[in-house]
């Protein structure tokens, strides 16, 4: 029996998550559905990730002025 390591630190954070996720995949031109996205192509999910460090780079970036 495997168990998901793919938890978030903070539970309530996850509903966050889910939609900064959503944003980064709309940007890349990928489309998630809500709930199991298993049918995307590793190039697509990586897109996403890479469009999320992305943001949270320009983010940090912003804030550290």
């Amino acid at each position: 029996m495997s168990k998901s390591r793919n938890q978030a630190v903070v539970p309530e954070a996850r509903e966050a998550l889910d939609k900064f996720k959503m944003e980064a995949a709309s940007e890349v031109g990928v489309n998630l559905k809500d709930g199991y996205n298993g049918d995307i192509t590793a190039r697509q999910a990586g897109s996403i990730g890479g469009q999320m460090v992305k943001k949270m780079i320009e983010s940090y970036e912003r804030n550290m002025k």
